[in-house]
Parts: structure tokens; sequence; C-alpha cells
């Protein structure tokens, strides 16, 4: 009965790649403006950390295809505490994600009803999308899955637009009077810009962690992986390059949707508007496979015994309704205690612990490879799948290291949740028998 339900490799590819370009690539830049357009190489170091995590992901992937993806592949190779370590950083990480997903969304929803721009206002018209996105996941996956598709495409619209005709209004002067906003040394400035870099990569894992309902995930998911972050890659790179030079950064820094405020200048209010239109599509699409992933890895955690049952039941489709149903409500109250003045501060915060958390469970899938490729190649001689893990490994380590004092305490906060808590699930799966 779930069979028919499942995606191949374009709907999986679709997946990935619309989970990375959503609300990063339509609010980031604004983000970025109070760094400057030297982020460009910070978008190219990224790059390239980020395929260093999309080919182990994606090695994982063909020798062990599971559930719950690096979740999964920390807790059968690294031992049960790592296993449920993971998963709830994972899991942390995710929702957290999906609040700013919906913030951005509701950002672009501003545009059209400007009094959302109010603190109190743009709460409810978040937590509106998290519950209308979350029924959509009721539905099916598969629903979830084109909505994604189509919302690419739209958003792929105004990106292609600007990344093509912006070139045209393009002014390298004030590319370059923005180069470096805060005049700091630019081995300061690049490193500790790329945990918001970052944030455009997260879901690089969509596939492997809704492994389940991917046909064939040994062929798919490598597929899916590696061609989402490609896609996304040349999608953000050329797109905001160019918004940095239409832009004067003190200006793209305040604004709460910079790609329509972009197309505004180039085509007029109509163009902006519509550009507007599109983002908050693309945005809503996003987050709705946010919570489709979300879901799965409270799934995937309550199936190893890691979560409390209620999170893997399911109805007679396969659709962990209970599941979700919690998920829509810590969300919703989570939107509320984080309400800011401003939708952009509010974003802001939530991204940068996202991308810590996710961080963490990079390293953690990347440290499995040694456990699932030591009887998947002769064990001697040189394994080019374990040095690519290394250094993922290594730019997973060094972004958090650069990533601020604030953020440190987070992720230690984080770990310290977990020790607390693994007794308390440890002896509930020994009572169980699991």
């Amino acid at each position: 009965m779930i069979r028919n339900r499942k995606i191949g490799p374009v709907l999986a590819t679709a997946l990935v790649a619309s989970n990375m370009v959503g609300s990063g690539l339509f609010l980031l830049p604004a983000t970025l403006a109070a760094v400057g357009s030297i982020t460009v190489f910070g978008w190219l170091i990224a790059t390239i950390g980020a395929l260093l995590v999309a080919s182990t992901l994606a090695r994982l992937g063909q020798v062990s295809p599971q559930a719950g993806g690096p979740c999964a592949y920390a807790d059968e190779a690294l031992g049960r505490y790592m296993g449920f370590q993971s998963t709830t950083i994972y899991w942390l990480s995710c929702w957290t994600g999906n609040i700013a997903i919906a913030v951005a969304a509701t950002g672009y929803l501003a545009s059209f009803v400007t009094g959302l721009s109010a603190p109190l206002a743009g709460s409810f018209a978040t937590v509106a999308l998290i519950w209308l996105l979350t029924l959509t996941n009721i539905y099916g996956a598969r629903l979830v899955c084109k909505l994604e598709s189509v919302a690419i495409v739209l958003g792929l619209i105004p990106i292609l637009l600007i990344a093509t005709l912006g070139w045209r209004y393009f002014d390298s002067g004030l590319f370059l009077a923005s180069w470096n906003v805060r005049e700091l040394p630019a081995m300061t400035v690049i490193p500790e810009s790329l945990v918001l870099v970052f944030w455009a990569f997260t879901g690089l894992e969509s596939a492997s962690v809704a492994a389940s309902v991917i046909e064939n995930p040994q062929r798919n998911v490598p597929i899916a992986t590696i061609a989402g972050v490609l896609l996304a890659a040349v999608v953000y790179i050329a797109s905001t390059t160019v918004i940095m030079g239409l832009i004067p950064a003190g200006e793209l820094a305040t604004s709460s949707a910079p790609f329509a405020d972009a197309m505004r200048l180039m085509l007029g209010p109509f163009a902006g508007a519509l550009v507007a239109l599109m983002a908050l599509i693309k945005a809503a699409g996003t987050l709705g496979g946010w919570i489709l992933l979300t879901a799965q890895t409270g799934k995937a955690g309550a199936d190893r015994g890691l979560f409390p049952a209620v999170f893997g039941r399911v109805d007679r489709h396969g659709i962990a309704v209970p599941n979700l149903l919690i998920m829509a409500v810590i969300m919703t109250v989570v939107v509320f205690a984080t309400a800011s003045p401003t939708l952009g501060q509010q974003f802001g915060k939530l991204i940068e612990i996202s991308v810590i958390f996710c961080l963490l469970v990079y390293v953690y899938a990347a440290l499995a490879i040694w456990h699932y490729d030591r009887h998947a190649q002769p064990p001697r001689g040189f394994n080019r799948h374990q040095v690519i893990a290394g250094l993922a490994i290594c730019f997973c380590l060094w972004v958090i290291a650069k990533s601020g004092g604030g953020l440190l305490i987070w992720s230690a906060g984080a770990l310290a949740i977990t020790a607390v808590l693994y007794p308390l699930v440890a002896r509930r799966a020994t009572l169980a028998g699991t």
C-alpha cells in the first residue's frame, strides 16, 4: 500500500534541491549584506564543504540505505548513545529550521500585507503556514514532493531572471563598495560568515533521511544527493553575486524581501510583487519538505527505541500523523517564544542554531563511514571514501569552531541535554526489551 506512494530519482532530487534552494535563497542575501560581497568566497568554500559531506552521505546511501539518514548511521556505527545524541540534535535542527523557513515565507507575505511585519501578526501568519503544510504532509509524502517540484520551478524563474537580466543593471562599483562592510581581515570575515552561508546547504541529507519513501534507494539516494547540491550551488552563487551589485549593502541588510526589491529596481513594482509571490510559494514548498524530514527523523528515532513510541505510529498509508501533530504544536509554541522586533532578526537567530546542530550530525555520519566501508573495500590500500569523509569532518568542525562563542554554548548545551536524557531512554528500551 505504501509502495505506490514512493518517489523516484527526479522527485528525490527535487526534494534535496528544493530543501536547500528555499528561504536561504530569497532571504539570505539580506543577512549576508551585513558582512559584504566578500562572502562570494564563502559560497565557494561552503560548496566544496557541502560536496564533501554530500559525497560521504551518498556513499553511506549506497552501502547501507536507511530511513533516518545520518542519524541512523551514527546509531548503528557509533553506538546507542551517539545514535540518540545525533537523532535528538538533528530533530532540534529540523524544527528550528522549519520555523526559520516559515518566518522567511511570512517576510515575503508581508510584501502584500504590511501589518505582518509586526511581531504578533507575523507570528500568527507563521503559525498558520506551519499548520497548513503539516496538514499537507498528513495527506502524503508524494503530494509534498510534487508541491516542491512545482515550487522549485516557480522559485527558479525570478532567480534566473535576476542572474541573467540582472547583469544589465549590475554595478561593479556598488559591488566593490560593499566588499567588506566591517573592514575586518578577510581571514576573519570569511570563516565567520560560513555558518550563515552554509544555511543554504542544509538539507543536502534530505534524500538519505527520506530513504524509506524513495524507490531503489541504493541508486537514487546518491544521485539525488549529489545532483541536488550541485544544482543548489550554481543557483546560489550566480544569483547572490548579482544581487550584491544591484542593492547597496546598507539597504540590502534591512530588506525583508531582497529579490523582490532587486526586481522592483530593475523592472518596476509589478515585477517586484510577482517575485515576492513566487518567493512565498517557494518558501512554502521548502517548508513542506522540511516538515516531511522532521517527521521521518522522529519516526526513525522511535523505530530504533530512541524516541517515544508515539513518534513512530503511522496510519494505514504509512504517515506518522501523531508525530506531525506534535511537531506542529511544538513549533507553534516556539514561534511565539522567539518573536523578535523584526522578522530578519528572528530568522538570523534560528538559522545559526539550526546550522550548528546540522554540522554536528554531519560529523557523526562521516565518522560512520569507517564502520560501513570496512567490508565494502579491501582492507588495505587507498580508500577515497574515507579520505573524503575525513575532509568532511575537518570542514564541519572548522565551521563550528569559527561560529562564535554564543553558538558554541548552544552546541555544548544540546550535547549536555542528551547526556542527561539518555539514561531515561536506555532504561525505557531495557524495560521494553529493545
